[in-house]
């Protein structure tokens, strides 16, 4: 014999493992008794799918960073307002008063309101 089955079987599956995805068009045109996509399959979006660009670079940042003496005294103007709040909890619990219902019943800023 010229050529055995499980020869031609083994090409015919090499032939499908090196064509990969490019013979999707194929088999959907096949009927289903072939190895076709069966009827209720979903069609194949007409559109191929865009990958995103990822070695596209971002835009420059237009604000420049922080400087030295920007950042500390931001670290400053920090460390007052938690020092602030500390004391006003701390004046709070002397008081008797606790202080998630002083939150409550201290009358409301403008920044509160956003």
């Amino acid at each position: 014999m010229r050529g055995s089955p499980i020869r031609i079987l083994t090409a015919f599956a090499a032939v499908l493992a090196l064509t990969g995805c490019s013979a999707a068009p194929v088999l959907e045109s096949m009927p289903e008794s072939l190895g076709g996509m069966p009827a209720e399959a979903p069609a194949a979006p007409k559109n191929p799918y865009q990958y995103p660009a990822v070695h596209d670079m971002p835009q420059r940042r237009t604000a420049k960073p922080l400087s030295d003496v920007d950042q500390q005294k931001m670290q400053q103007d920090l460390v007052k307002l938690r020092e602030q709040q500390e004391t006003k909890v701390k004046a709070d619990e002397q008081a008797g008063q606790n202080p998630a219902d002083a939150a409550k019943d201290s009358p409301k800023t403008t920044a509160d309101k956003k």
